[in-house]
Parts: C-alpha cells; sequence; structure tokens
C-alpha cells in the first residue's frame, strides 16, 4: 500500500498534526469569517486553492485569489473573511503546533486568554488509555532529559564553536568540517527530546481540565 494522497475537494480536514507542524484543508461559506488571533510560537501559511477572502495581518489588509500565499508570522495578529458569493477553500499550516495554539485579540489587538482547544478540533483522538498522571510523569521526564542534554550540548557548542571558529580563520577545512559535525552531533538529540516533550505536552494539555 502506497502513502496517503490527500485532495482539497474531499478531505476537508486536518491531514497531518504533529508538533512540528499542523496541515489542514478548510473550506469557509460565503461570508464566513475566523476572527482577530495569534499564534505564540507558530507561523501560519495560507494558500487559496478556490475561491476569494479578505487577510488582515498586523494591520495591514490584502485580499487573495486562487494560487495566491500569505503568511502570518509568529505573534502576528490575523484574521480571515471570505468575499463574493463563492464558498473559499484553502490549505494552511501552522508551524510549530503546540497547545495552545491561538491566542485570540480584541479588535484592537490586545491579547486575550490562551484557548486550549479539545483535541477533537484538529481532528485528533486522544489516547484515554494513558491516564493525565503518566502523561505528567512523561512530561516531567522529558523535561529533565531536556535540562540534561541542554547542559552537555552548551558545553560542546562552546568548545567546538571557539573551534570552528579558529579553524575557519586559517581556512583549515577539515577541522571546520569536524568542528561543525562535533556541534551537530550535539545538537540533534537535544530537537530529538524537544520534539518528544512538544508531543507529549499536545496529549497532555487538552485534558489537562477536570
Amino acid at each position: 500500500m502506497g502513502f496517503p494522497v490527500y485532495d482539497y475537494r474531499t478531505d476537508v480536514r486536518n491531514v497531518l498534526v504533529t508538533p512540528q507542524i499542523r496541515s489542514r484543508f478548510l473550506r469557509m461559506e460565503p461570508g464566513q469569517r475566523a476572527e482577530l488571533h495569534s499564534h505564540d510560537l507558530g507561523h501560519e501559511i495560507f494558500l487559496i486553492l478556490e475561491g476569494r477572502v479578505e487577510f488582515e495581518i498586523d494591520g495591514e489588509t490584502e485580499e487573495l485569489g486562487p494560487g495566491q500565499m500569505c503568511v502570518a508570522l509568529v505573534d502576528q495578529p490575523h484574521k480571515v473573511r471570505v468575499l463574493g458569493d463563492e464558498p473559499m477553500t484553502m490549505y494552511l499550516s501552522v508551524t510549530p503546533h503546540i497547545h495552545p495554539t491561538h491566542t485570540p485579540r480584541t479588535e484592537d489587538g490586545e491579547r486575550l486568554p490562551h484557548n486550549f482547544a479539545p483535541a477533537s478540533a484538529y481532528d485528533v483522538e486522544p489516547d484515554t488509555e494513558v491516564s493525565v498522571s503518566e502523561l505528567v510523569t512523561h512530561q516531567i521526564n522529558a523535561a529533565q532529559q531536556l535540562a540534561e542534554l541542554a547542559r552537555k550540548c552548551a558545553a560542546v557548542q562552546e568548545e567546538m564553536g571557539h573551534q570552528l571558529k579558529t579553524a575557519v580563520a586559517e581556512g583549515d577545512e577539515q577541522a571546520a568540517t569536524a568542528a561543525r559535525k562535533a556541534m551537530w552531533e550535539a545538537l540533534y538529540p537535544v530537537y530529538k527530546v524537544v520534539a518528544e516533550l512538544g508531543d507529549v505536552w499536545n496529549q497532555l494539555a487538552p485534558r489537562a481540565t477536570p
């Protein structure tokens, strides 16, 4: 069996939801709007497939149609309104996707309390066989592991960073390559644990209320 293929005419939903990225096809009806909000960590990309839509991003307004794309960067307040008499369909992605993913804003742009949406809002079925207590323990363990790896990584970055600067200044390609390799090998496990921490958090956060 091959890999999944998604079609914006039939798969109008979230198709990939991870801590690194959430991507989906979204259909909005004539006159429908998404109110002003922002994302604390994520950049959001919008690609229009059908229809026309008005975006307001950080106080600036543009009209987009099929084949056009725009981006709302981290912390940029943005809202959307469908124009005309036809529905609008878009592809969008938010990266990273870490709860709470949306921060509502007033019309003046002031931040409102975070919105911890349920997992179902992103077409995710929570694994209720894993208890909140187990998730909290996993969260703590991942955070502690990250702290230890970060300390080790910082030491390597300092040592190898100095070697890299010297090697580049002296034109020593072999030494520069070796230093870069050591820096990356120390960074890689940090990013792996950050991803694990985000995954556990995204499971825990929507279930963190009685």
